[in-house]
């Protein structure tokens, strides 16, 4: 058994749990027969449970156990390549272990088809763009990009492409606020399932509205899904960019901001 322990947010804890099963795998040349992450996503944890592995809530439990991967050579991966040109990574030979531990669970997908439904989606995804901003405490680990850096590249985007629908996801306020303000006829904003902030380098919304971490991370989940099926995706780099681009299989279309550059 594998039993991991670290971890923060939530795409920080899959980042870690992914990791660690590769290393495994590249140690002992076979998957462990249980994968124990228990004392993970602590802050996802409803408040009458904090001793569980709630992994299965996210990710289907049936393809973790049924899905089979044998050992033929090893796999290159670590947790700090969330800050790594994502084009250099090999996607490909994650993919068998994103499919076996973190396909999305049936109730995610259920969240994922509602919010297709809500906000019309299957029929736009080929000609939207999705304007990631992820802020606040991230800036205490790399190098932000400003909103108005985005907003430019964002409008270059449009003029190349004017039946561009832009998907606006951020974590602070001041950015969905500003980009609408850009594309107010052609942008689309979570509205209900989504949680920002004013722009605050030492809080998240996580330990802002901890009481509903619990329902929001499954949202979060299923909208990291659906803007890895977008057109195109703007972003910066972190674990929350890089699950995006774990999700599409690939990094084409993707335009990442990384120490100052876009990539």
């Amino acid at each position: 058994m594998l039993k991991i322990k670290y971890g923060t947010g939530f795409f920080s804890c899959c980042s870690v749990r992914l990791q660690e099963i590769i290393t495994f795998f590249n140690f002992y040349k076979k998957l462990p027969y249980r994968v124990d992450s228990s004392l993970q996503f602590a802050l996802y944890k409803p408040i009458h449970d904090k001793k569980s592995d709630i992994t299965h809530e996210y990710f289907d439990e049936n393809l973790t156990n049924k899905y089979v991967i044998n050992y033929k050579t090893n796999i290159n991966y670590h947790n700090i390549y969330q800050f790594k040109n994502y084009k250099n990574i090999d996607i490909h030979s994650l993919i068998p272990f994103l499919i076996k531990y973190f396909s999305p669970s049936i109730k995610i997908k259920s969240i994922v088809r509602f919010m297709e439904l809500k906000y019309k989606l299957t029929t736009q995804y080929n000609n939207i763009c999705v304007l990631f901003h992820r802020g606040n405490d991230k800036s205490t680990e790399t190098k932000i990009c400003s909103h108005e850096e985005i907003i430019r590249k964002a409008k270059e985007y449009f003029e190349r492409n004017p039946n561009t629908v832009f998907l606006l996801q951020s974590d602070e306020t001041e950015f969905i606020e500003k980009a609408f303000k850009e594309f107010p006829t052609n942008s689309i904003v979570f509205k209900d399932e989504i949680r920002h902030i004013r722009k605050n380098d030492n809080k998240t919304v996580d330990i802002i509205m901890k009481d509903y971490n619990h329902l929001f991370s499954k949202y979060y989940l299923a909208i990291t899904i659906i803007m890895s099926k977008c057109n195109y995706i703007i972003c910066g780099s972190g674990n929350c960019s890089i699950w995006i681009i774990f999700y599409r299989g690939h990094s084409n279309n993707v335009l990442q901001y990384l120490n100052g550059e876009w990539l």
